[in-house]
């Protein structure tokens, strides 16, 4: 009998720590919220350069999660990226904001951060915010400072 209550405690800690591994492996893919939480509204935004940003990669707004980018394409006419985002209902952004893909630290996982503006209409579902910043790239900053160091020697 002694053995018997072993074993089920043994058991009962393995699937515990399995429970622990799995929430671990769905924090590590930014999935550990299943639903949306709430209602939201669409909105899109197009940008020259989307770097390395994701589908589900958090929306923030004075660094609070606001919604979650729910889609990257290709728009055929311009030939920017252009980002679906899902923004909970109970924020609402004037329709003059700005749209960043920033990145959580030196090389973290990237985001989109919305700066409000100032307009007094707000952004309704389906709207495109037109002021965006695109990624910055880390290959093209050092490529130009290179460059940049390479004519500065040039011109002696």
């Amino acid at each position: 009998m002694n053995k018997r209550n072993l074993e089920i405690l043994v058991g009962l800690f393995v699937l515990l720590g399995a429970a622990a591994l799995l929430f671990l492996a769905l924090k590590a893919a930014n999935l550990t919220s299943f639903g949306t939480g709430g209602d939201t509204y669409t909105v899109q935004a197009r940008f020259d350069n989307i770097g390395g940003l994701k589908a589900r990669a958090p929306v923030r707004s004075a660094g609070v999660a606001v919604g979650r980018v729910t889609r990257i394409t290709l728009d055929s006419e311009t030939f920017q990226g252009l980002v679906t985002m899902e923004i909970d209902n109970g924020v609402r952004f004037p329709r003059d904001s700005t749209a960043k893909i920033l990145t959580a630290g030196l090389l973290g996982d990237q985001y989109i951060g919305i700066d409000p503006g100032g307009d007094e209409q707000n952004l309704g579902a389906g709207d495109t915010l037109g002021r965006t910043q695109s990624a910055v790239v880390l290959e093209n900053l050092i490529g130009q400072f290179l460059f940049n160091r390479a004519a500065e020697g040039s011109g002696d």
